[in-house]
């Protein structure tokens, strides 16, 4: 295919910076993001009046005609592997993807190969016209290995920045059902003094601290309030479990998406996910609300009892609402059957 070409010229006042000229000027059907723009200046791919420009504070002016030249996507490193797939939505622009407990989303050290990446990659074969120059799936969200549920990956720049976007936005509609170990209520006293906590109408319970990685562990995030990223968790009781209820099943709305944020969060509250070896505080159920083949499936569960279940965004292509429900897999139906009794 080759390079491809894009030609534009520099608006009224522009700032005083080359590189935030580009990224206010360039046409948005480009669909390039500042880092993109940013690695293109330092490759030697962008002229200013015919001249290649490197520098990204250079100064231009309006009227400065700038060409980018965008070399054809590069094969990623990843090799392709062929793992069956559950698509619940593909077009030429995006996929939704079902990931079951187990699956680790990208590869890394420690998990090189066997990964939904790997999956995608001989899964698109061609179709995949390159994300930030490689042809490769955009991942624009994760979920842990050992969590389930939807996934919306992007197979074009187009898609990957709209998406990219609205995930920034916290415009994208995010669900979670767990089971936790107790039920928040509202009328807990305990809850009710726990900085970042509140109760929103209708008993729902709002976590709002910032998550960063632990000083000590760095395989955990921990929650503080004068530095890290802010996170924003929504958590609302669908289902008191044993008589006396010891814990529940609860949905969780996601306002951002930081690193292991439902986990995290539930475990500060003190109502850590059934199965969450990390942050679940290492707690068995009280043996008065359930009985013994209850206390032994919730011992035995294997991960954090938590699914994606819906997700919802707008097309980044066609404008179009779409959204997406993945019900309960079959280890948390039946944690949830035996808990019931």
């Amino acid at each position: 295919m080759g390079p491809t070409r894009i030609t534009f010229f520099i608006a009224a006042d522009p700032p005083p910076r080359l590189d935030k000229a580009l990224s206010r000027d360039v046409p948005e059907a480009a669909h390039l993001s500042r880092t993109r723009l940013t690695r293109l200046l330092s490759d030697g791919s962008v002229t200013v009046n015919g001249a290649i420009t490197t520098e990204a504070k250079a100064r231009v002016a309006e009227g400065d005609e700038v060409t980018i030249m965008l070399p054809e996507a590069e094969e990623s490193e990843i090799s392709p592997e062929a793992i069956t797939l559950d698509i619940v939505h593909e077009d030429a622009d995006l996929l939704v993807v079902y990931k079951p407990a187990g699956l680790v989303v990208h590869p890394a050290p420690g998990s090189p190969r066997g990964t939904l990446v790997n999956a995608l990659l001989h899964h698109c074969g061609n179709e995949l016209s390159g994300v930030g120059g490689v042809r490769r799936p955009g991942i624009v969200h994760r979920i842990d290995k050992d969590t389930s549920g939807l996934l919306v990956v992007a197979k074009s720049d187009r898609a990957h920045h709209g998406l990219s976007e609205q995930f920034a936005a916290h415009s994208v509609t995010r669900s979670y059902l767990a089971i936790t170990h107790g039920v928040p209520e509202a009328a807990d006293p305990r809850l009710r003094g726990l900085r970042g906590v509140s109760f929103e109408p209708g008993g729902v319970l709002r976590i709002a601290t910032n998550l960063a990685r632990h000083r000590t562990d760095r395989q955990r995030q921990a929650v503080l309030f004068e530095a890290g990223r802010h996170a924003v968790t929504r958590a609302r009781v669908i289902e008191p479990l044993g008589r006396p209820a010891g814990a529940a099943l609860i949905e969780c709305r996601l306002e951002t998406g930081r690193t292991h944020q439902i986990r995290v969060h539930m475990g500060y509250v003190g109502h850590g996910l059934v199965g969450d070896p990390v942050y679940g505080g290492r707690r068995s159920l009280s043996k008065r609300g359930f009985t013994a083949a209850a206390l032994a499936a919730a011992e035995a569960f294997p991960r954090q009892a938590l699914h994606a279940a819906e997700l919802g965004f707008e097309h980044p292509a066609t404008g179009e609402q779409m959204s997406f429900e993945a019900r309960l897999p079959d280890d948390m139906q039946a944690l949830l059957s035996a808990l019931r009794g």
